[in-house]
């Protein structure tokens, strides 16, 4: 079997700079959206405002410039994709659909790695703090900090979650077997204490909606790589090869990407949006004494959606590179080996 070495067609060259293009935006607009919302910076609308209206909307120098930053931001990130995918014409598309997947395995290992660090350390926390033997370990002054919703997810939550991406650049497992026998275990100790011991406190069921939350929301991206996820399959089994690359294309570009855009648009365009709104205020249960994580599960959102952005565009270069016809790696594989065997002959 023989392959083209012609490069990808001008198409499959936008459709690359596209991919790109659509995932990075979503991380400059939650980058902009922590300057905006945490750091106090005007934003682009702001600056838009103030053209219309310049005396009502007036701006300070530094703000302008924040503003401007903000602004051309947009463009810049633009033009290096632009960049990116010209020098790449000549490399299949189907290579950029692998980075993409990996940056989206990455984004998942790294927050699958803060889950399981959050979730024993945060329940060791309130157990200690249930049982009043907190202050016994860390002294009075740090108990009562780490019962602030603030203190403890700027200060325990947050440098884990740091330390799950650290992992996660060493390790190439995303464990979701083993967080699915975690969330088990979680639930049977739940069942054990309560039957048995006659103990039961919410953190115990905050621990378990938490593992469970990430497992559902942070395995999607997962089970899109696998064919994992349920289809109600009426035609697409009897699609050609290229049929089926055609319907996953226009689904990604009609329904994949579109959800993951509505869900940050809606959730963090305001400052009292749904995700938005719980992140600032490091929402918790209204049980005191229970898992300080409940904002953190809102945020499972925006990974969900991040993650899925990056594995949705990786899904389209795949299809497109099959619309394109270029070859597969199984295909390549098994041209390599009957180009062998012939050599060896």
């Amino acid at each position: 079997m023989a392959f083209s070495t012609k490069g990808p067609s001008a198409t499959a060259n936008i459709m690359r700079f596209f991919a790109w293009l659509v995932p990075l935006f979503g991380l400059l607009f939650i980058f902009h959206n922590y300057l905006i919302f945490w750091q106090d910076w005007p934003g682009t609308l702001v600056l838009i405002q103030s053209w219309q209206n310049a005396e009502a909307n007036a701006l300070s120098d530094a703000l302008k410039i924040q503003a401007w930053s903000q602004f051309a931001s947009w463009f810049v990130l633009a033009i290096v994709v632009a960049v990116y995918a010209v020098g790449r014409h000549e490399t299949p598309v189907r290579n950029d659909a692998e980075r993409l997947g990996e940056i989206a395995a990455f984004i998942i290992r790294g927050c699958f790695w803060g889950l399981v660090l959050i979730g024993i350390l945060d329940i060791v926390i309130s157990f200690l703090r249930v049982e009043e033997w907190l202050a016994t370990f860390v002294g009075e002054d740090m108990a009562k900090s780490l019962g602030r919703p603030i203190f403890r997810g700027t200060y325990v939550h947050y440098p884990l979650l740091a330390a799950g991406l650290v992992i996660a650049l060493f390790t190439r497992s995303l464990g979701f077997t083993w967080l699915t026998l975690m969330v088990v275990l979680s639930e049977f100790s739940i069942v054990i204490s309560r039957f048995v011991y006659s103990y039961e406190q919410p953190f115990q069921g905050d621990l378990v909606r938490f593992w469970y939350a990430g497992l559902f929301l942070f395995a999607s991206a997962y089970a899109l790589v696998t064919e994992g996820h349920v289809r109600v399959d009426v035609l697409y089994t009897n699609f050609s090869k290229k049929g089926k690359a055609w319907a996953n294309t226009i689904g990604v570009i009609v329904l994949g990407l579109p959800l993951c855009w509505i869900i940050l648009i809606t959730g963090m365009w305001g400052k009292g949006s749904s995700l938005n709104s719980p992140l600032l205020s490091f929402e918790i249960y209204q049980q005191g004494f229970g898992m300080y994580v409940k904002y953190l599960m809102v945020g499972f959102l925006v990974i969900f959606a991040m993650s899925m952005l990056f594995q949705f565009c990786a899904y389209l270069l795949s299809n497109v590179s099959t619309l394109v016809g270029e070859p597969s790696f199984e295909d390549q594989e098994d041209s390599d080996e009957e180009l062998l065997g012939t050599v060896e002959n």
